[in-house]
């Protein structure tokens, strides 16, 4: 299957695979589709099919939980939790499902999420130490915003282990492996990046500005090995004070063009998707107050949640614009698909948030306006300062990014160097790592990813 199949999504599924589909009968989904792939068909629908044969195997793997196992996990958890508030939950989107085989199914982090996204659940928790981080967190953000806006910016030296372990049972020893791990794009912001050690010696590492950046590792596979790579970086991050009335158009040419473009399957500019700009932009002339209006509506309207795979999801700044909900990455698509249709050029980029106190996977965007040129725009940080009512967190991710950040994609759906042979389980983004044996792409399920900050300390 081609990277270029992606853009297929865009074709509808026929009505009978969509039923079996979303009723959980995922096996006779699967049959009806190999008995649809032995006729004639057009290829764009046979291309379509050929793509939801991957999408159904990943579909149901997250969706662990029974109704009687999620509100036993409730009643674990938070004091008085009811059956009719799991089900309130489940009915505002923020408990994730599906039926499997006509039966609800709570996905494996929903009581994660609603840890990070219910803050009025905190008084009832049986554990209080399950949320101290997150408010310690905070804390730190805001300190850091108010030393950037004091001294003009701030910069971390970062030294970080990024690893993948693949399960015991996931293949035969000997056979061929390759896997893919994410180190840093370099320069902006990203300076002294150094490779500290390997675990193998690597077939290929990808150029500094390589818009999805890898270490390449391959050979015999050796069941349970783990693969990594250390690094050490400094990020420097610069604040600026954005002036709105200084702002003017600029000429959409080279390097800004395809930042105004379309990119199937994802970035679409549909009906709706035009019609929730108009809305939100106005008549405004001005480009920086555009984004601006476009951050504010995003930001006040949509919750944060955990979702599933992205590519088992068929438009994703649809998916959040009609559902509401949506996690840091589709924050992101939502923002650059609006400014695109706005005529202000806009583009992908993710990697890690790495702190003193946590590491894990993030994605933001940023956008070009004169006079100030790329500026970043993160709306899972601003929607979180809103509903927090930290109304100066909130106006900083709109223009500036805290020193925090580990950028190993500057492109959305970018293909590695040297390419995957099968599709990749996040053919969009790349955080954590992926692998695959000679014959096959390896599942999510079938490995393990971390990342590590080993140290980490403020440049003076």
């Amino acid at each position: 299957m081609a990277y270029t199949d992606l853009s297929y999504l865009t074709v509808s599924l026929p009505e009978d695979i969509e039923k079996l589909k979303w009723y959980g009968d995922f096996e006779r989904a699967r049959k009806v589709i190999h008995m649809r792939l032995e006729k004639d068909l057009p290829v764009a629908l046979r291309k379509r099919l050929e793509l939801e044969q991957e999408i159904l195997k990943r579909l149901p793997l997250k969706y662990i939980y029974t109704k009687e196992e999620a509100l036993r996990q409730m009643q674990e958890t938070f004091k008085g939790a009811t059956e009719e508030e799991l089900e309130q939950l489940r009915d505002e989107g923020a408990a994730e499902w599906i039926f499997v085989r006509g039966q609800v199914r709570y996905k494996d982090d929903f009581l994660e999420n609603l840890l990070k996204t219910r803050q009025e659940l905190w008084p009832r928790l049986l554990d209080p130490s399950r949320v101290e981080g997150r408010v310690r967190g905070s804390r730190l953000l805001d300190e850091t915003i108010s030393a950037m806006k004091k001294n003009g910016g701030m910069a971390y030296r970062m030294r970080v282990r990024a690893s993948l372990c693949t399960q015991e049972s996931a293949g035969k020893e000997g056979t061929g492996i390759r896997v893919h791990l994410p180190i840093p794009i370099e320069g902006e912001r990203v300076k002294n990046f150094k490779i500290l050690g390997t675990s193998r010696e690597p077939v290929c590492v990808s150029s500094g500005d390589y818009p999805q950046r890898t270490v390449c590792m391959e050979g015999a596979y050796k069941p349970g090995e783990e693969f990594w790579v250390e690094y050490e970086m400094e990020n420097h991050a610069g604040y600026v004070d954005i002036d709105e009335d200084k702002a003017f158009e600029c000429e959409p040419a080279g390097e800004l063009a395809p930042c105004l473009e379309e990119q199937f399957p994802h970035i679409r500019f549909t009906p709706y998707l035009q019609d929730l700009t108009r809305q939100a932009v106005g008549e405004e002339k001005n480009p920086l107050k555009r984004a601006r209006r476009i951050y504010d509506y995003i930001t006040t309207h949509v919750a944060y949640s955990f979702v599933r795979q992205y590519s088992t999801i068929a438009n994703l700044p649809e998916y959040m614009a009609t559902g509401l909900k949506g996690d840091c990455g589709i924050y992101a698509l939502l923002f650059i698909t609006m400014c695109r249709i706005a005529k202000i050029p806009a583009k992908w980029q993710s990697g890690l948030y790495a702190t003193p106190l946590e590491i894990g996977c993030h994605d933001w965007a940023r956008f070009y306006v004169e006079p100030y040129g790329w500026l970043y725009a993160d709306c899972s940080f601003g929607g979180a300062a809103y509903r927090a009512g930290a109304m100066e967190r909130w106006d900083f991710y709109f223009g500036n990014l805290d020193p925090f950040r580990i950028p190993c994609c500057s492109q959305f759906q970018h293909e590695f160097m040297p390419p995957k042979s099968f599709m990749r389980e996040d053919p969009y983004d790349n955080q954590v790592g992926e692998a695959e044996f000679e014959d096959r792409g390896l599942m999510a399920c079938e490995y393990k990813t971390r990342q590590q900050v080993v140290e980490m300390e403020a440049v003076i």
